[in-house]
């Protein structure tokens, strides 16, 4: 599309019905399940971090708002602030993880309410990312010249979930008093809000405007199943067994639960690995950087994850200072799609920026894995002195290695291979099968058996590789050498773990490799004996962050499907908890200057191969 010129937030608004509730007034809101006090609500509210939020919950005498009711009184919001009349606006882009009818659209409705004249509209729906969607449909009909102005909206009214007897209705609460966790878990974490944004092909004449320089968003729907949903149940393993329409009425679906908005916070991790490993892209593009990023606006759901997201953005020398870090979670809640524009309506509204500040906005989702980046310029002139409102900043916000440091680079790369490896993995079937709890025991002895021949062969690929060093590198070489010492026994933890679960030794001591097995085999052993394999950095890395990031969970996952003890789990419980020890001994042999752009490129190419050929051995169990 060619862009026919710049486009500028004029105005941002918002709307927060009632007064903030603090944590010992929710459950005066949105009621006690049973009559009863949460047992989940402390640690959930200790998790989150959210001190004060708001609800839409109507008090004696007052009519109950509407979704879209919080929708319009955040548009008028913002037009009250901007140079946009309410009878000049051109489209109106609404967007909510739910609206109030099944039919018509969400900005239908919020167009009724504002009485706006005749415009175009549209509707985004989805779930935090929904909010971003609206603002790139009313961004790209700007930019393209198609409209002079656009508002975008996003609102959430998330407590009418909540309602105690949507959970009291199910057959899990009348039969033992009580709910699952993914049930309870949004019930502390979502609360109600609407913001709004007049954007414009010109900044505004007077005060601060915010000009969108590009938005990026990505669906991750391929590679991970859904993880908050609505409308729907899941069965033991995870897969989405039966829509609400699906029963013969209302009442049947509720009492089977599928009207409760529910979290699969076994996958809600993958949020943050996804969240970073798209800013390392872009940051890789050099779309993002840091050092230039004056204000983060992350919508980050629970104060868990800022640690998370800032421990691998530091460990990826791409960190952007957390006293540059904005959020009002703690005391707004997280209102979903609309946090992002409560954030920014704050920023502008409350006189934080100044002009020629990047503003640097990051909107990950969890319904079925959506990440979200915006960079806004600040542009105008301030309303207050700048003293006045931010100190100056440090001369050098970044540390050095933050900057085109090699090992920040390759850090970087190396988080978006794992990325793209980890998500994958989980469309292959045996791993499929462990996720949605259907492993049999005769699945676990084929993985078993078909590892074994792999493990043997990797004492020898470590040793083929010192062997290889030259005389420069020693020092690496004994490194190499004591990995190996350590690793080649390993395969005897396998075969002990196959006996235990029914399987016969000779069995798998004489099993031959499977396909991938071969194909994974022979790429190390050709890699490890090149002259100074320094690039098998990039396997380690990979069959190492199996151990760090996957054994472990596996092994939980299989002892609690199959019933089995932790020595019949040896193998994958051992590697779970001793190869991060191994990637960083090896990670820190890289010290000394020895990196190159070359050897950064080379590493990368070798964990990307090593990757796939490791997916290629679980995708070909059994075929020898």
């Amino acid at each position: 599309m060619t862009m026919a010129g710049p486009v500028y937030v004029t105005a941002m608004g918002k709307f927060l019905p009632g007064a903030p509730v603090g944590n010992d007034q929710v459950e005066d809101h949105i009621g006690r399940v049973g009559g009863k006090a949460s047992r989940l609500r402390a640690r959930i509210l200790r998790q989150n971090g959210i001190r004060t939020r708001h609800y839409a919950t109507p008090r004696d005498g007052e009519a109950p708002l509407w979704n879209h009711d919080l929708a319009a009184r955040a548009v008028s919001d913002a037009l009250a602030r901007g140079p946009v009349a309410a009878g000049d606006v051109e489209l109106l882009a609404a967007a909510t993880s739910q609206g109030d009818l099944l039919a018509p659209g969400f900005a239908s409705m919020v167009h009724g309410a504002l009485r706006l004249p005749p415009c175009e509209i549209a509707s985004l729906h989805g779930v935090c990312s929904s909010g971003v969607m609206a603002l790139q449909a009313a961004y790209r009909a700007v930019a393209a010249g198609h409209k002079a102005n656009a508002v975008a909206v996003a609102s959430e009214l998330a407590s009418r979930f909540f309602r105690p007897h949507l959970f009291e209705a199910t057959r899990e609460f009348r039969e033992t008093g009580r709910i699952s966790f993914e049930a309870e878990f949004l019930r502390f974490m979502l609360s109600d809000g609407a913001g709004a944004a007049v954007l414009e092909n010109r900044p505004a004449e007077r005060g601060l405007s915010l000009r969108v320089e590009w938005i990026d968003l990505v669906s991750y729907a391929d590679r991970l199943d859904v993880c908050m949903y609505a409308g729907a149940r899941k069965d033991d393993g995870g897969a989405l067994v039966r829509s609400w329409h699906e029963y013969p009425g209302v009442c049947e679906a509720a009492r089977d639960g599928a009207l409760l908005l529910m979290q699969d916070v076994g996958l809600l991790d993958n949020i943050v690995t996804l969240g970073v490993g798209r800013y390392f892209e872009l940051v890789q593009q050099g779309r993002i950087r840091p050092s230039e990023v004056d204000w983060l606006a992350c919508h980050y759901s629970s104060h868990v994850f800022r640690g998370r997201i800032l421990e691998l953005l530091q460990e990826g020398g791409a960190a952007i200072p957390e006293e540059r870090w904005f959020t009002n979670l703690y005391t707004k809640g997280n209102t979903g799609s609309a946090s992002i524009y409560i954030m920014l309506e704050e920023l502008l509204n409350d006189g934080h920026l100044r002009p020629g500040q990047k503003v640097l906005c990051m909107v990950p989702e969890s319904g079925r894995f959506v990440v979200s980046f915006m960079m806004l310029t600040v542009v105008g002139e301030a309303k207050a002195p700048v003293d006045d409102v931010l100190p100056a900043a440090p001369a050098s916000p970044l540390p050095a290695q933050q900057g085109d440091d090699l090992r920040a680079v390759l850090t970087r790369q190396l988080a978006t291979v794992w990325v793209e490896f980890e998500t994958s993995l989980r469309r292959v079937p045996i791993v499929d099968k462990i996720h949605r709890r259907t492993l049999r025991t005769e699945d676990y002895r084929l993985l078993l058996l078909n590892l074994r021949q792999q493990v043997v062969e990797g004492a020898r690929w470590i040793a083929r590789a010192a062997s290889s060093l030259t005389r420069d590198e020693l020092g690496l070489r004994s490194e190499f050498i004591r990995h190996a010492a350590e690793e080649h026994r390993d395969y005897q933890m396998l075969e002990k773990d196959f006996v235990s679960v029914g399987g016969m030794l000779p069995e798998i001591q004489e099993a031959e490799k499977n396909v991938g097995s071969e194909a994974l085999s022979a790429w190390m052993l050709h890699r490890a004996s090149q002259e100074n394999p320094l690039d098998l950095l990039g396997a380690m890395f990979v069959i190492e962050g199996l151990g760090t990031r996957v054994a472990g969970p596996w092994a939980r996952a299989i002892q609690g499907q199959l019933g089995l003890r932790d020595d019949q789990v040896s193998f994958l419980r051992y590697h779970g908890a001793n190869d991060e020890r191994h990637f960083e001994r090896l990670h820190h042999a890289l010290e000394g200057g020895r990196l190159t752009p070359a050897l950064v490129a080379r590493i990368v190419k070798t964990a990307r191969v090593t990757a796939r050929l490791y997916r290629l051995q679980l995708e070909e169990l059994g075929n020898c």
